[in-house]
């Protein structure tokens, strides 16, 4: 059921025992947004907490201090930034069916909340959580903003993405004036490699394949990279920009092999080309500019299988 911001939050002021839900392969905006919601909440005396089939990485660290963990059987969920259950990894089992309000910005989401507010319009859910959490009768502090800045910043690779608009300018520039550290947090984003990334990085640029006189371009990331580096999904976060970056390049994509038969893959797009309807064709989803889909077989196939159908598309425009 699709409702209002201000029907979401009147009816998330009558619940107690919170759960916010954030998405697998955690980004910053389902982080920011997460830890932003849970602390308005915790101010207005309510339980809550957030839960990620993955752990919180360093990177992200910051978004969570002061948010110690609580424990208790939550008897509301809420989803952020979730365009599909399946994108709950191992939380599914447990959350399937049961997500009472889901707040998103994804075009490709497919309506699985009781209760929905997704706004394809916004850059990130970081900032529709602008607009939300004052109608809770909560005030965007500087902690608050710090989270919302986070997510908006990494949801638009730092305010160059398709998706930037008018008003994320002028919800950034608010948030800037709540005393949001800006520079170190886009440093900390955007310019700070850790030694994993970087040898990750080096080696997964001896992948890149051209296909279609160079206007696709493949980077694979195997499973031992990931072990010989040692790096972490922190580390693998943001190399999925590298193809797209490359001179003649329409589509990008980066395979990041998880298992034996189970290929996770990020695609990357600039206007007026549209990932997500690429990915679409493989049960996922996303933005133009940047979606996502997965592969349940090994990795040469998986590679075959998405530069087939991203040549398919390029045929048809």
């Amino acid at each position: 059921m699709e409702i209002s911001l201000n029907e979401a939050a009147q009816w998330l002021l009558q619940q107690q025992d919170i759960a916010v839900l954030c998405h697998q392969s955690p980004d910053g905006d389902t982080f920011g947004s997460g830890s932003a919601l849970c602390r308005a909440l915790r101010s207005l005396g309510k339980r809550a907490q957030v839960l990620c089939s993955d752990p919180v990485g360093k990177r992200f660290r910051f978004l969570f201090d002061g948010l110690e963990e609580e424990q208790f059987s939550p008897k509301a969920v809420v989803s952020v930034d979730i365009a599909d259950e399946q994108l709950l990894g191992s939380l599914q089992p447990a959350y399937s069916g049961k997500i009472q309000l889901c707040i998103d910005h994804h075009p490709s989401n497919s309506h699985y909340a009781e209760r929905e507010y997704v706004n394809p319009k916004a850059s990130a859910v970081c900032e529709i959580m602008y607009a939300f959490i004052p109608l809770l009768g909560v005030p965007v502090n500087q902690e608050i903003a710090t989270d919302l800045y986070t997510g908006i910043a990494t949801d638009t690779g730092c305010f160059q993405y398709v998706n930037v608009t008018p008003h994320t300018f002028r919800v950034a520039a608010e948030l800037l004036e709540k005393g949001v550290p800006a520079p170190q947090i886009n440093h900390a984003m955007f310019s700070t490699k850790s030694r994993e990334r970087i040898l990750l990085e080096r080696n997964a640029l001896n992948t890149v394949e051209f296909y279609r006189n160079g206007e696709i371009a493949v980077i694979s990331i195997t499973q031992k990279m990931i072990a010989e580096t040692k790096a972490s999904d922190d580390d693998t976060d943001g190399i999925a920009s590298i193809p797209r970056s490359i001179e003649g390049v329409r589509i990008g994509a980066t395979l990041k092999e998880k298992t034996d038969n189970l290929v996770k893959v990020s695609l990357r797009a600039p206007p007026p080309y549209n990932a997500s309807i690429i990915c679409a064709q493989f049960g996922g989803g996303g933005h133009p500019g940047a979606a996502g889909c997965a592969f349940h077989c090994g990795l040469e196939e998986a590679k075959k299988q998405l530069v087939a159908a991203i040549d398919r598309y390029l045929d048809t425009l």
